[in-house]
Formats: structure tokens, C-alpha cells, sequence
């Protein structure tokens, strides 16, 4: 009796340490996610969920095609950061840093939705537009799905990024 007691003192204190550790890993950026969502007017939940999709809140992931960090950041998207900032002399690999990788991201981020202000809801044109590129995007909205965001949802033309939509969507709505 004593020795499955402590096995199951032991098996607590593993799944309490276990839950510890991927609290305090969704948690560790949430400084730099306020600060970019003040900075930038982003909701930070939707910054956390890009987050979340994109690395899996990992600093040091890296893309196939160059992206760096927690936002995945792209050369060209964090050069145009620093020049809407006024960064001189700017490198990309700065983007392994955290708070520059949210603070860049989180301005991409806002800048693609503001694309796509007519729509009744820009979170999908723009979450779309930040994995597949804008002339996907353009492609895709045809007829209805121009500005209504469910149509263009289901006409997203790459399984991949209408799926990446959805979830950042689903996590967005279940943690603001």
C-alpha cells in the first residue's frame, strides 16, 4: 500500500511539474506580446495564437524558406519593419530575439489585415495572406469570398493554409 501511495505522490508531482513547464512555455512572451499588442493594436491573443502556430512559442525554430523565431519572420517582412521603424543598419538575424521577432511580426500582422478592411471580418484575409502570400490571397477572393470571410474561408485554395487559418482562429477565440 505504501509503495503504490508513493508511486502515486510521484506520478502528481510529474504531471504538476509537466503542467508547470507548458504553462510557464505559453506564458514566458507574454511581456513581449503586450508590449506589441500596445504598440501595434493587435489583440494579443491573436498575436499568441500566430505564435502558437507558427513555432509553438520555440524562440530558436527556423523555416525551410529563412524565417526566424516565434513569428517566423520572414528577411523581407522584418526589413520592411525596420524601415516603417526607422532601424538602421538592420539585420534579420535580429529576428532570433524575441521581443524584436513579436514587435516585427505583430506589425506585419497588422499591416496585412488592414488590407483587407472591407471584409466584414479581416482576420482570415490577413492570417491567409501571413502563411501564403498575398497573390494567393487575391486569387482566392472571388465573387462572395471578397469580403465575406466565411466564403473566402472555404475557398482558400491550399488545404495547408486554410487549415492554419482555422486553427489560429479556433485558438484566437478560445483564449481572448
Amino acid at each position: 500500500m505504501k509503495h503504490l501511495r508513493n508511486m502515486l505522490v510521484l506520478a502528481l508531482s510529474g504531471f504538476l511539474a509537466f503542467k508547470g513547464w507548458v504553462y510557464w512555455r505559453a506564458h514566458r512572451f507574454d511581456g513581449a506580446i503586450a508590449q506589441a499588442s500596445n504598440r501595434y493594436q493587435v489583440s494579443p491573443a491573436l498575436i499568441k495564437a500566430v505564435i502558437w502556430r507558427e513555432s509553438n512559442f520555440n524562440p530558436d525554430a527556423r523555416g525551410r524558406a529563412g524565417e526566424l523565431g516565434l513569428m517566423q519572420i520572414r528577411e523581407t517582412a522584418a526589413l520592411e519593419w525596420a524601415s516603417a521603424e526607422h532601424i538602421k543598419n538592420f539585420d534579420h538575424a535580429a529576428c532570433a530575439d524575441p521581443l524584436t521577432n513579436v514587435l516585427a511580426g505583430s506589425w506585419y500582422l497588422k499591416r496585412v489585415m488592414r488590407h483587407y478592411s472591407r471584409a466584414d471580418n479581416p482576420m482570415p484575409f490577413g492570417l491567409a495572406e501571413y502563411n501564403a502570400g498575398r497573390g494567393n490571397v487575391l486569387k482566392w477572393m472571388a465573387g462572395d469570398s471578397a469580403t465575406n470571410s466565411a466564403a473566402f474561408v472555404k475557398h482558400i485554395g491550399y488545404p495547408g493554409t486554410r487549415l492554419y487559418v482555422q486553427k489560429i482562429i479556433e485558438r484566437y477565440e478560445d483564449n481572448r
